[in-house]
């Protein structure tokens, strides 16, 4: 018994929190057999399409399963695991039997709610990776902002006023690149400020962030109002459109998804490759992340932690600047007031469900995403449940997070503190 306990220990899994899992586990099966599998009528199937509206390649048929044996099956898988981690645990593997099951429960969800009935799940994955653009890129900018030691609250009013700017100069130049050009101009400058009012001026970062996410609201919601809302050709920009790549845009399925989208979605995935190598396994990412952990000791190898700082508030506002050009020139091509729809704080909190890691972010981002796609199917399937239900889902998710049953989070340990050289 003393070895068990001391190998879960060095597994990093306590004895306790084994059994808190497995509880968990186990009443997520118990909520699929109540709310699921006993409300479905035996005999009835689940259709889900397997390709998203308006489009013609990478097309797959339909996916049929019968409701009630899949449900079942649901439900005694993830009650075994939940057993299992109860008496034995997973080790390692904790968190991600924790995903397995989750996403059981989700899948479940589906599969009732579309029995005897029809769900576009391919379109709806779609519109899951569309949805959650914004909210990576904004979790992204919260990443190197905060990897730096700076909280970067602002990324909501960096984002909204990124998305009226890049329709303002979209429309006048009637160029979709010279618009994306403006948004991430925009957002810069104000980032910049955002730097200079908490690193520079040592100002409470929360509060500097506070005040351009109500100056950004205020000025953009006077300028839409005063010229854009009334000169309609100033609002009326072009948008990017689907650049189809090829061969990889005819696999099924996954083509539609991933490869026969927008510029932004590719972005996306770029941008993750690129701050994810950039961070750890660079030594300007190195350099980077001391600075965020402890300046004193970095400042004293040599590295400059105000420039530091400076670049990765700028970087951030880079990145921040694309996901509000997002909303204007990959979304809707025009501005409306408060069309972020607070995306920049959703960011924020797939930032900290990400565990200040980009891979983490951009799971967490399309968890959310995939939130509100489902939340928009929910009137159309017809299921009884109000949607606010499910847009609530992600924040569950999150303060559970925070409450540690997935694992404590590693905030950078000079986040938020101010940095004075000695």
């Amino acid at each position: 018994m003393a070895n068990a306990v001391l190998v879960r220990k060095l597994e990093g899994v306590s004895p306790t929190r084994q059994r808190w899992m497995g509880v968990v586990e186990i009443g997520m099966a118990v909520l699929i057999l109540i709310f699921f599998t006993l409300k479905v009528q035996p005999g009835s199937t689940s259709t889900f399409n397997m390709t998203p509206g308006g489009i013609t390649r990478g097309v797959a048929g339909d996916w049929v399963v019968p409701a009630l044996g899949t449900l079942i099956f649901l439900t005694v898988v993830a009650f075994l695991l939940g057993v299992y981690q109860f008496v034995r645990g997973f080790g390692k593997w904790t968190n991600g039997v924790l995903g397995i099951i989750v996403a059981f429960f989700v899948f479940g969800f589906l599969v009732w709610a579309s029995a005897g009935k029809s769900l576009n799940l391919s379109g709806m994955l779609s519109a899951a990776v569309l949805l959650g653009v914004p909210i990576i890129l904004g979790a992204f900018s919260g990443v190197i902002s905060e990897r730096a030691g700076v909280v970067n609250i602002a990324i909501e009013g960096l984002m909204l006023m990124a998305a009226m700017v890049g329709a303002l100069v979209g429309s006048v130049t009637q160029s979709i690149w010279w618009g994306l050009l403006g948004a991430i101009v925009s957002s810069v400058l104000l980032a910049l400020v955002h730097g200079v009012l908490s690193i520079k001026y040592k100002i409470n970062q929360i509060i500097s962030g506070t005040v351009i996410n109500i100056f950004s609201t205020g000025m953009t919601s006077y300028l839409s109002s005063k010229f854009m809302q009334t000169y309609q050709n100033l609002n009326n920009p072009p948008i990017f459109p689907r650049i189809p790549i090829p061969l990889l845009a005819d696999i099924p399925i996954i083509g539609p998804l991933f490869f026969n989208t927008n510029i932004f979605v590719y972005l996306t995935f770029i941008l993750l490759i690129v701050i994810q190598v950039a961070l750890f396994s660079t030594r300007w990412g190195l350099r980077l992340r001391s600075v965020g952990e402890h300046p004193k000791a970095a400042d004293t190898l040599g590295i400059n932690v105000i420039r530091t700082r400076y670049v990765a508030v700028i970087l951030s506002g880079v990145v921040a600047g694309i996901g509000g050009a997002f909303f204007t020139l990959g979304s809707v091509g025009r501005f409306d007031e408060m069309m972020t729809a607070g995306k920049g704080f959703i960011g924020l909190a797939a930032m900290i469900f990400g565990n200040w890691t980009p891979i983490g972010a951009f799971l967490a981002g399309l968890m959310f995403g995939f939130a509100d796609s489902v939340a928009t199917k929910l009137s159309i399937l017809g299921t009884g449940i109000p949607t606010q239900f499910m847009a609530m889902a992600p924040y569950l998710t999150t303060m559970i997070v925070l409450a540690g049953l997935v694992g404590r989070g590693q905030v950078p340990a000079a986040d938020g503190e101010p940095y004075t050289k000695e």
